[in-house]
Order: structure tokens, then sequence, then C-alpha cells
């Protein structure tokens, strides 16, 4: 239950983090050069929520809670 609050979590801020970043693709068609929205987005938040996203995504995918590897063992 604990590893699906995480992904719905991640999915979230994964989609919340996405979304503001293709938006900022719009700088593009301003007149940005491509090393400049990169430097921009650096400073920006969305980034990072972006990236925690997905982080807790893969994590809960990945991780097994470690009470249930015991009582694996014990059987």
């Amino acid at each position: 239950m604990i590893r699906l609050f995480f992904l719905i979590l991640g999915f979230v801020f994964a989609v919340i983090g996405g979304i503001s970043l293709v938006a900022y693709l719009n700088l593009l068609t301003t007149g940005y050069e491509f090393s400049m929205y990169v430097s921009f987005i650096i400073r920006r938040v969305e980034l990072y929520v972006f990236l925690i996203g997905l982080i807790l995504i893969l994590l809960s995918i990945t991780y097994e809670i470690s009470w249930r590897k015991r009582v694996k063992k014990r059987r």
C-alpha cells in the first residue's frame, strides 16, 4: 500500500514538473538558444520536482519492503 502511495505521488510530481518543462519550451520560439533554455531550466523548481517524481517512481517499483523478505525467509 505504501509503494502504491509513493508510485502515485511520484507520478503526480513527474506530471507537474514535466508539463511545466514542456511549457517552458515556448522560450525557444521567442529567440532563446538551447543553452539559454537549459540554464534557465536548471534554476527552476519544476526540474527538481520532475526529478524527484522520477526517483519516487523508480524506487516504488524496484524497492521491496524489508519485512516481507524476513517473512519469506522464515517459511
